[in-house]
């Protein structure tokens, strides 16, 4: 049976201003091929749906469920976690972060049975997490928005002061909000302590290892046990 996911890829692609022969030519198949998956009429290979994961920069994960996350979303939430939960120097750990943004977007699945971002989260050994997550943070140091500090045993992560003027137009009020009164809570708690919350809460103690956590695992914790 052929999978879906080609009607998300052909929003992705023209989205991303991208032809038909453009993706073709990138994965290795002819323009035809190509378009005969965009109509549902052929199935990609295991290699090819790599090479568009690739492209669009997704997961596999990502692409075959046809849920696409918003990456620049994510960006923006990253900045304002970022301004919002930093120590009086500015500083988050990149762990702790990485919880942060995860609590926000169940948070917002728990109230709205959608989340925030779109994004997939893998369980992995450190907690609940993207894959994206670390090639976001790359880009937006890469852009000059935050500055990364891998000199000590932890990595610290800071807003620089030039993005700081820059408005999160992607983010809604009320996202940003749910974002705010996370970070009040978590703004001055040890990364350890958000660690051990987020271990402890169903959505990652009934997944295994490398499993994508179902957003719905969320709506079955207690309402004071979701941030």
């Amino acid at each position: 049976m052929i999978r879906e996911y080609y009607k998300s890829i052909k929003a992705l692609r023209l989205e991303k201003g991208l032809s038909q022969s453009d993706i073709a030519d990138k994965i290795g198949i002819s323009r035809t091929s190509y378009i005969a998956f965009e109509q549902g009429k052929r199935e990609l290979s295991l290699a090819e749906a790599a090479k568009i994961a690739d492209i669009f920069g997704i997961s596999l994960e990502e692409m075959e469920s046809g849920i696409m996350p918003n990456y620049e979303k994510y960006k923006d939430m990253v900045l304002s976690c970022l301004r919002q939960a930093a120590a009086e120097d500015g500083k988050i750990p990149k762990t702790k972060l990485a919880k942060l943004l995860y609590l926000a977007d169940f948070s917002w699945f728990y109230k709205h049975l959608q989340s925030m971002s779109g994004m997939q989260y893998r369980r992995n050994h450190f907690g609940p997490v993207p894959d994206m997550y670390f090639r976001a943070i790359d880009e937006l140091d890469e852009a000059g928005k935050i500055t990364i500090n891998r000199k000590g045993d932890t990595i610290l992560i800071s807003e620089n002061r030039g993005s700081v003027k820059q408005k999160l137009n992607v983010l809604s009020k009320e996202e940003d909000a749910l974002i705010g009164n996370i970070a009040k809570k978590w703004r001055n708690r040890k990364t350890s302590e958000i660690v051990d919350f987020t271990h402890n809460q169903l959505p990652y103690k009934l997944c295994e290892p490398d499993e994508i956590i179902p957003y719905e695992l969320i709506t079955q914790e207690d309402p004071e046990n979701v941030y």
